[in-house]
């Protein structure tokens, strides 16, 4: 999960500037964690919540999504989408039909639950339905899932390069092409294959962020996706974990301390 916040709060000075370097200071006065980062630790909490028993997992997700939502509202570091945010508020929240990256870049405590990859498959769609219930918002995120268990559990980039190519996304992909030409993108399909592209030619954490910067597009949502690939395959330099940490609040910290605790990385 720290992975993803890293990518939200380095992103975040890049999603409107985009900059298509990786030469760049990692952490800057002026970023912050967004929602983003909010979002994904509520998917946490609904997931810690069920206790192992996920049959409630969606009701939940409602739960801890609009209790975090009230608790961190709409403003400028928190740009949650007008339909997002309506959802957020409504007293009778149904999905949308969304296809938006949101639902790939708060689904990375998903894989650390699951048992194996069908129950990934289970809960990223329990998490992720309650609002991108359109076909491409589902596999976004679980596609993301997907990476993340892969990594977590061994794989090699090869290994998880097949699995997308051959169940979700091309990778066919140039890290020059997409320097060159892509931009902001906010759907499913334009963010989440690219997401996994930067992360399978990159050489460690760090560079698997700085790749995703380098592209430009929607940086902060992009490179939470990387991050939470990355951190399932490479070890997450210490000064990184805790300079990304120094950019939370309290109740955050908290939270990402509880699931450091909890899923504890060899």
């Amino acid at each position: 999960m720290i992975g993803a916040i890293i990518g939200d709060i380095v992103g975040s000075k890049y999603e409107f500037n985009n900059i298509k370097s990786k030469n760049f200071i990692l952490f800057q006065p002026d970023m912050f964690f967004t929602d983003d980062t909010v979002m994904t630790v509520a998917v946490f909490d609904a997931l810690l919540s069920c206790k192992g028993n996920f049959e409630k997992l969606s009701e939940k997700t409602v739960k801890f999504m609009q209790k975090y939502g009230k608790k961190y509202p709409a403003h400028g570091n928190f740009g949650y989408g007008q339909m997002f945010n309506n959802w957020l508020l409504s007293k009778n929240p149904k999905p949308y039909n969304s296809y938006g990256n949101g639902s790939a870049m708060r689904v990375s405590a998903v894989p650390y639950f699951a048992k194996n990859l069908e129950e990934v498959k289970i809960l990223s769609k329990k998490v992720t339905e309650v609002t991108h219930n359109h076909e491409e918002g589902i596999k976004g995120a679980e596609a993301t899932a997907v990476a993340i268990y892969l990594a977590l559990h061994g794989a090699s980039k090869e290994q998880i390069k097949k699995e997308i190519e051959d169940n979700y996304y091309s990778l066919d992909f140039t890290y020059s092409s997409l320097k060159e030409s892509y931009n902001y993108k906010v759907s499913c399909q334009g963010t989440v294959p690219q997401a996994i592209f930067c992360f399978l030619i990159s050489s460690s954490f760090e560079d698997a962020i700085r790749t995703g910067i380098s592209i430009g597009g929607d940086s902060d949502t992009l490179c939470a996706i990387i991050g939470s690939i990355a951190e399932a395959f490479y070890i997450i330099p210490n000064e990184i974990k805790i300079k990304a940490e120094s950019y939370l609040d309290k109740f955050l910290l908290k939270k990402v301390k509880k699931f450091q605790k909890i899923f504890k990385k060899s």
